[in-house]
């Protein structure tokens, strides 16, 4: 059973850091490429960040360019979302999503995602 499990949300202050996990279970992980979105209450789901699971392609949202950095590991079949410099801009639900690489776009879009964890709340206060 395909399984994705997000987990590091928390409340943290502007300018503050947080580390999000994403676990993949269930599939040959470097089969898919991984991504993590964002919903913020009255505004569309949008890619943050994606990644091939080898770490051979990456995409980054130009509002979190410079702040948020994406890596995988392959032997814990975890990706991470470092997210540093947090405003508040980036309170949302976090998602992570997984997509077999070869029906993914080079970018980061949420709608040629299959599979889908849980989201981790992010809150950034002032």
């Amino acid at each position: 059973e395909v399984q994705l499990q997000a987990s590091g949300g928390g409340s943290v202050q502007a300018g503050g850091s947080l580390r999000l996990s994403c676990a993949a279970s269930g599939f040959t992980f470097d089969d898919y490429s991984i991504g993590w979105f964002r919903q913020a209450p009255g505004k569309e789901r949008e890619g943050v960040s994606c990644i091939s699971s080898s770490g051979g392609s990456t995409f980054y949202a130009d509002s979190v360019k410079g702040r948020f950095t994406i890596s995988s590991d392959n032997a814990k079949n975890t990706v991470y979302l470092q997210m540093n410099s947090l405003n508040s801009e980036d309170t949302a639900v976090y998602y992570c999503a997984a997509v077999l690489r070869y029906l993914a776009s080079h970018g980061c879009t949420w709608s040629e995602y299959e599979y889908w964890g849980q989201g981790t709340q992010v809150t950034v206060s002032s």
